[in-house]
């Protein structure tokens, strides 16, 4: 199955595990090009408070062609870890990317347990399969 990972850039390292993992189950798993290069949270911010139109313009680059992956996939693969004191984060940005995959009857596996979140009726409505951290479960 072409599966495209999703979730926060503080998990870019995860990112690039699950995709190796993944792959030797046979799958084809695609990352965030932020992932495939290693520009962490700490190059985004940096961006930002230098160049906020740089920021705009790349973040936007960036968000495009990582719906095209999902667009090009059968499922998504949510990664939802731990982050910040917030369990099994689902962030801003990995909700659009639900919502696109959604929109396109793409599968949706999250990794983890759903968060209780301002958003969580959302995330429920577009009926995700959850792994329970079990990749093995993804069919």
């Amino acid at each position: 199955m072409r599966i495209t990972i999703c979730g926060s850039t503080k998990f870019l390292e995860e990112m690039r595990n699950v995709k190796s993992l993944l792959e030797k189950q046979g799958h084809i798993a695609l990352i965030p090009l932020s992932a495939e290069i290693n520009q962490t949270k700490t190059f985004w911010n940096e961006l930002r408070n230098k160049d906020i139109k740089r920021f705009a313009s790349l973040k936007g680059e960036r968000m495009k062609g990582h719906f095209e992956k999902i667009k090009s996939s059968e499922a998504i693969l949510v990664l939802n870890y731990d982050k910040d004191g917030k369990t099994n984060y689902i962030g801003p940005n990995t909700l659009m990317e639900m919502g696109v995959a959604f929109d396109y009857g793409k599968k949706i596996f999250v990794l983890n347990p759903l968060p209780n979140n301002d958003f969580y009726e959302e995330l429920v409505s577009m009926s995700p399969t959850v792994l329970d951290g079990n990749l093995s479960k993804i069919d």
